[in-house]
């Protein structure tokens, strides 16, 4: 008879969504942590908490307190921080951990990127008078304030509390999947350069095909090295090797 388990992922993910589904079908309690940025977050299975645990410590706390037996680190591959403190709060408590990390994009013939491996080595390469799509978080394109030679478009799933802090186009909505609606975007803004990180997966990889069809080159920044937890590149891998 298989054991139930009280799991905590921490998501904000496609892939830490379908790993609730596919576990609370298997029987498991499972709680999915969300950073909280987004005001209205798709209904995921199980429980969801919302917000920062305080820490490694705050979130070793959690996971005595609340009885989790299993922690999985499904967050987004350059949430440094949370997979920082997940690891070693699991090393704390002795808690089973376990990270889902979706492969990075790789580019093809077509594609003219340009690797950078920093949010400021980004900035910096973006060409003099650019276009430029910030396909990047909320929280990052702050830094593009420095580029007044530069145009600025950025796209965010919820309206901002408070203005942008220098003068970009915003535009409201979550990333298409059609690489067709996303190159209509590019065309219509007069885009002459996509900006993003290496996430991939399949959310938002449209915008990169779109760019490879129209020519556009790519500012991608390079993924940061997220230490040597066990990880596992799908969520069919992880739960095959799901062991009791």
């Amino acid at each position: 008879m298989q054991m139930t388990e009280n799991i905590l992922i921490l998501g904000g993910t496609m892939e830490a969504a379908e790993l609730a589904e596919r576990l609370t079908a298997d029987g498991h309690a499972v709680t999915t942590s969300l950073a909280g940025r987004t005001l209205k977050p798709k209904q995921l299975p199980g429980k969801i908490r919302s917000g920062g645990f305080g820490g490694a410590r705050g979130l070793a706390t959690y996971l005595t307190e609340e009885k989790i037996t299993r922690l999985i680190d499904a967050t987004h591959p350059f949430a440094e921080q949370i997979s920082a403190n997940a690891a070693i709060a699991a090393k704390q408590t002795g808690i089973p951990f376990s990270a889902l990390r979706r492969p990075a994009w790789r580019a093809y013939e077509d594609d003219r990127w340009q690797m950078v491996k920093s949010l400021e080595a980004a900035v910096d390469a973006v060409p003099d008078a650019a276009t430029a799509f910030l396909a990047l978080g909320s929280q990052h394109i702050g830094a593009f304030a420095v580029r007044p030679d530069c145009d600025f478009i950025t796209r965010m799933v919820d309206q901002p509390t408070e203005p942008l802090t220098f003068s970009a186009k915003l535009i409201l909505g979550r990333p298409s999947n059609d690489p067709a609606q996303e190159a209509r975007i590019f065309a219509d803004n007069g885009v002459t350069c996509l900006v993003c990180r290496n996430s991939g997966g399949k959310g938002g990889y449209a915008k990169i095909i779109a760019a490879r069809d129209l020519v556009l080159p790519v500012i991608m920044i390079d993924r940061p090295q997220l230490g040597s937890t066990v990880g596992y590149e799908t969520v069919d891998e992880l739960v095959t090797n799901f062991k009791l």
